[in-house]
């Protein structure tokens, strides 16, 4: 039986949601926005800022950078899984033809 995979980007999101973490979220455009996620999905951020809320959709996004680093668990239990991925797609047999 296979472990589930851990995805990264809900992860991190989620982290500095529940840590009330700032981050900057820079889009494709050029564009900074800052604030505090209030929540996400598969397609948008939502981020708040002095009491004004904005749904960012991911497509528009290239990086998203907190204020502060975040805490040792988040980055060990995703470096962890990531290694193992990484490992098991790098050690998997070629498929035959």
């Amino acid at each position: 039986m296979t472990k589930p995979q851990i995805n990264l980007q809900d992860a991190f999101l989620n982290q500095v949601r529940k840590e009330n973490i700032p981050v900057t979220i820079y889009l494709v455009n050029g564009f900074q926005l800052k604030g505090m996620v209030k929540g996400f999905d598969n397609f948008t951020v939502i981020l708040e800022l002095d009491g004004k809320q904005q749904m960012v959709y991911k497509h528009a996004v290239s990086t998203i950078s907190p204020l502060k680093p975040i805490s040792s668990s988040y980055t060990s239990a995703t470096t962890n899984a990531t290694s193992n991925a990484i490992t098991n797609a790098t050690t998997a047999e070629p498929k035959q033809q």
